[in-house]
């Protein structure tokens, strides 16, 4: 099979690449048993960015290699390291590439060198688990996912950037035409269809320089399809003017220079868009002594049309100054009309699935459908294997009113709840107002593993708050045990000696009959042989 080298449609699948996922890291140190969070974000995907080359001519390199993905990002790591960037992949294509989705809508037109279109953006990196804590959750133990990168199909179709559009039929002399004006050597031959790809061509005219390109293969019946002409008609949409190259020598019976003009026209006409381009009429192989004289019966006739008629010999180079000068000041005269665009870089966005909302939920066979773009990326950084990570988009719904909308239209408890596209969503049993995540979580995402005070923390505050309160010449000591004891403020002397009644520490007298009675009861509770061993 040969191998194309000219190729001016492709359908391109185009990759970009997904976030990296955040990490659940807790921060180990020794004498910090509980550090805080330290889990590192992940690094977004690449994008994949088409981008105008002036030295790029054919989309010959799309055609074997359909499928293009850019790099992935990087998941995050302990100690707040976040994940690396994903590498954007940068596709050159022709300036004058069409950028289409896969039902046809014109998602950009590039042209102008360094031109670009982020045509699949890379999804988001995740958070990690340090940059989810908050006063309140204070050391989450789940991270969020990285997001997928765009997916899709889009078609690229080329289409010429050339100032001066050369049609006409097979044979009329439209490649000799440009090698003669140009530097360009389009391959020639005495037959028709020699050409099958267009050939462009460079031409300096006093002080203006513009591009001539041709449309091979252009015959009647082209703009249903009929020889090579439906292919490029394209190529010429571009074009500040056209140049009708007729063949006055051709041997062909039925064949004259107006009928092929208005067979031409009549293609260009049901092709559609180039009604407003103005129009040049190129009698070519006049060198020929019949193509002359049938040069010099025309010429009067196309003339009463309104056209601008030349007639040339591209073999003989006879008349090509007159044509190409009259090329040039259409040119100019369509630069000065039109304005400068800068290059610039464009960013697709798709449109919001909600219509600038920022949910909705609506009812369906299957149950509840919610669709937006919050509630979307949310479920898709969900990790659904940690309740913690469940509990908290639980929350980041309820905040957001998904619950209380659903309440709202009517749902009950065991309801089908479906986020996302249908074709590829997730689905929950509704339940509204249930606390969900890990049993240590007091709310829906929120952990108080942090809030607990250890007792020496309060018994060291209460000392604190009690020495306010005491009496002079006690000690912080003394303060400590009075509230291990669990008396009030002090009521008796500040001073006492050691050992004596005023002692608190001290151990409580016993007195004689008190003691007799003691032993008395010791005595009783012992059995016979044990009183006999005392």
């Amino acid at each position: 099979m040969a191998v194309p080298t000219f190729v001016d449609r492709v359908t391109l699948h185009v990759s970009a690449g997904r976030g990296g996922n955040g990490v659940a890291s807790v921060h180990r140190e020794k004498f910090k048993p509980l550090g805080g969070p330290d889990g590192g974000n992940g690094g977004p995907g690449g994008s994949v960015i088409l981008r105008v080359e002036p030295d790029v001519t054919t989309l010959v390199d799309y055609h074997h290699s359909p499928s293009r993905r850019a790099e992935h990002g990087g998941h995050g790591a302990g100690g707040h390291r976040s994940g690396g960037h994903g590498a954007d992949l940068v596709l050159p294509v022709p300036d004058g590439t069409v950028v289409t989705d896969r039902s046809g809508e014109v998602l950009a037109d590039l042209v102008g060198p360094g031109t670009e279109l982020v045509v699949a953006e890379g999804g988001r990196g995740g958070l990690g688990n340090a940059a989810l804590a908050s006063s309140k959750r204070k050391a989450p133990g789940f991270a969020l996912l990285g997001e997928p990168g765009d997916e899709l199909e889009i078609v690229l179709e080329l289409k010429v950037v050339a100032d001066i559009g050369l049609v006409g039929f097979p044979s009329a002399g439209k490649s000799s035409l440009i090698a003669a004006i140009s530097r360009a050597r389009p391959k020639i031959a005495d037959y028709p269809f020699t050409t099958l790809i267009p050939n462009l061509g460079v031409v300096t005219a006093g002080e203006t320089t513009f591009t001539v390109a041709d449309v091979p293969g252009l015959i009647e019946g082209a703009s249903e399809g009929r020889g090579l002409g439906h292919e490029f008609l394209r190529h010429v949409e571009r074009c500040a003017a056209l140049v009708h190259v007729v063949d006055t020598a051709s041997m062909e019976p039925g064949r004259n220079p107006v009928d092929d003009l208005a067979v031409i026209e009549n293609e260009l006409s049901r092709y559609g868009g180039l009604e407003d381009r103005p129009r040049l009429v190129a009698l070519n192989k006049i060198d020929v002594p019949d193509g002359r004289d049938l040069s010099d019966i025309v010429i009067d006739d196309l003339r009463e049309q309104g056209l601008r008629v030349f007639p040339v010999s591209a073999a003989s180079g006879e008349g090509l100054r007159e044509l190409t000068f009259a090329m040039a000041e259409i040119v100019a005269a369509a630069r000065a009309t039109k304005e400068v665009a800068e290059a610039t870089r464009i960013v697709l966005r798709p449109p919001s699935l909600d219509g600038g909302a920022e949910f909705t939920v609506t009812g369906s066979d299957q149950g509840w459908v919610v669709r937006g773009t919050k509630p979307e990326r949310w479920v898709r950084q969900t990790d659904f294997s940690n309740d913690e990570a469940v509990g908290f988009l639980a929350d980041r719904l309820n905040r957001l009113g998904v619950e209380a909308k659903l309440v709202q239209l009517g749902a009950i408890e065991g309801e089908t709840v479906i986020i996302g596209d249908p074709d590829n969503a997730v689905v929950f049993d509704f339940k509204p107002g249930i606390d969900a995540g890990a049993e240590n979580l007091a709310r829906r995402g929120e952990d108080f593993r942090l809030e607990e005070k250890r007792p020496a923390v309060g018994r060291r505050r209460a000392i604190q708050e009690a020495m306010a309160d005491r009496a002079e010449g006690e000690e912080r000591a003394d303060v400590a045990r009075r509230l291990d004891r669990g008396d009030g403020p002090p009521s008796g002397p500040s001073s006492y000696e050691i050992g004596s009644e005023d002692d608190p520490d001290a151990p409580t007298p016993r007195s004689s009959s008190s003691g007799a009675q003691s032993a008395q009861d010791e005595e009783t509770s012992l059995g016979p042989r044990e009183k006999r061993e005392g």
